[in-house]
């Protein structure tokens, strides 16, 4: 079998930031695939399933909801190696294109208090298994990325 696009990037020089992962055309239109990668893969402890699982929810749901953005949205969820988080737009964009979205969303994520969206029995197969403050915690950590976000951390290594 052919090696997938993703598992050709060098994991171990990879930082926390925002990369176009792929690109396809799906009839007419193109689907943009981000890497959010919020931690630094193989050289820091990944998140745990519970703010992974808080984060989606609250991602979703803000993304679905955006006044811009939002017809857009094709997917927000985690990365099966719980570094990061992939993002689907529909359209044709680069990682600097969607860097106000992603701050408005973390700041959100950083803020957010009460209860989580969806996390209830009758909304979620594993309402149980949430974290809210560490998902605030990572919400606060990559936004410090994203404010101070350089070109090394929107393009793949080489």
């Amino acid at each position: 079998m052919k090696t997938i696009a993703s598992f050709t990037i060098n994991h171990l020089t990879l930082l926390p930031g925002v990369y176009v992962s792929r690109k396809d055309n799906v009839g007419d239109a193109v689907v943009t695939t981000f890497d959010l990668r919020i931690t630094r893969p193989n050289a820091e402890p990944v998140m745990n399933t519970a703010e992974v699982h808080t984060i989606e929810h609250l991602g979703a749901t803000f993304l679905r909801n955006h006044s811009e953005f939002g017809s857009r949205i094709v997917y927000f969820g985690p990365m099966g190696c719980r570094t990061g988080f992939y993002l689907l737009l529909a359209g044709d964009y680069e990682s600097a294109d969607i860097i106000p979205l992603l701050r408005e969303l973390f700041a959100f994520i950083r803020d957010y208090k009460g209860e989580v969206p969806g996390a209830s029995a009758i909304a979620c197969g594993n309402y149980l298994d949430m974290n809210l403050p560490m998902a605030n915690y990572y919400g606060a950590r990559y936004l410090e990325v994203l404010e101070h976000i350089t070109g090394e951390r929107m393009k793949y290594p080489e």
